[in-house]
């Protein structure tokens, strides 16, 4: 199922309770005490409401570490989390197709807000993407996702103002540490050379990488990976890798690597060139966290290991 059925889903939950207005569910929970109850739809946005809300939040994921929000399906108790939640985060920017446009029509049933929805048009990527205008994968730019603090900061702070001081300090720490880390990611990708930042990957999700730390990017599958990949398109890879002598390509650990190693197959055969497949252990993180223990269980760990693990295959 992709985000479209998973909007059908969701509102099917809507429709079960009866519509806006006439409900058994009257709408979000009125915060009562602490914790504050928030529901995040993936895993990198749940991170940034733990780091902001501290200990005085109760953080609930919809889609887990490791999965695929593109090709997301409803489990039974999202409902629940949803409705019991006093705050929803999600990605915006159609991330998560018509779950986005039920958050946004139906402010009366969750207190849902966009993380990226305060990014100025200028600073994103034009793409199509589930009918949306721009490509979501905003945090693999670091000093772009800090605005995904500023917004869940001003939620929590408005519907808990006796903590708004906490959620301030809070917020002001992480955005300091997550200037150390551009400066550490600039710093590591500096040592490989231009000719060779070129980084191809299961899907389109690293544009705004690409684009913050002076990188070509190519994906396999494009901006989504509910789109099907095509023969004409898997030959095009296949060229491209073979004729300009690209040392690796990058799996992903929440896409499936059949389609890069079909390419790198038809690279064997058709040029005699040897293609490093990165994955495994290895694998680059890119629409979810990684579980607890892991190297990328929260961002900025999820950051420093995708930048160490292309740092290694295509520094000299």
């Amino acid at each position: 199922m992709s985000l479209r059925g998973l909007g059908v889903v969701l509102l099917g939950f809507v429709a079960a309770g009866g519509g806006a207005g006439c409900n058994s569910h009257a709408g979000p929970p009125a915060l009562t005490g602490l914790p504050v109850r928030v529901t995040c739809t993936t895993t990198i946005v749940a991170d940034v409401a733990q780091r902001v809300g501290g200990d005085r939040v109760q953080v609930e994921t919809l889609m887990g570490a490791g999965v695929d929000p593109h090709k997301y399906i409803s489990g039974s108790g999202d409902r629940k989390k949803l409705d019991q939640a006093h705050l929803v985060f999600f990605n915006g920017l159609h991330l998560e197709g018509k779950m986005a446009d039920l958050f946004e029509k139906n402010h009366d049933r969750w207190r849902a807000r966009a993380v990226a929805g305060s990014i100025p048009h200028e600073k994103l990527r034009t793409a199509e993407v589930d009918g949306g205008e721009h490509d979501p994968h905003v945090w693999f730019d670091v000093p772009l996702w800090k605005w995904s603090v500023g917004v869940v900061r001003d939620a929590l702070s408005d519907l808990d103002p006796a903590g708004a001081e906490v959620y301030k300090a809070n917020a002001a720490a992480y955005l300091a540490e997550l200037d150390d880390l551009d400066r550490e990611v600039r710093a590591k990708l500096g040592a490989i050379p231009k000719e060779k930042r070129i980084l191809v990957t299961s899907h389109d999700a690293f544009g705004y990488f690409g684009r913050a730390y002076g990188f070509e990017v190519i994906g396999l599958e494009g901006v989504s990976t509910a789109s099907e990949l095509g023969t004409p398109r898997r030959n095009e890879l296949a060229t491209l890798i073979g004729t300009r002598r690209i040392p690796a390509v990058f799996t992903e650990t929440s896409v499936p690597p059949v389609g890069l190693q079909g390419v790198l197959d038809d690279v064997r055969a058709k040029y005699q060139h040897e293609v490093k497949l990165i994955g495994g252990e290895n694998a680059l993180y890119s629409d979810a966290l990684g579980g607890p223990g892991t190297p990328g269980a929260t961002y900025p760990g999820m950051v420093r290991h995708n930048v160490g693990v292309i740092a290694a295959a295509l520094a000299p």
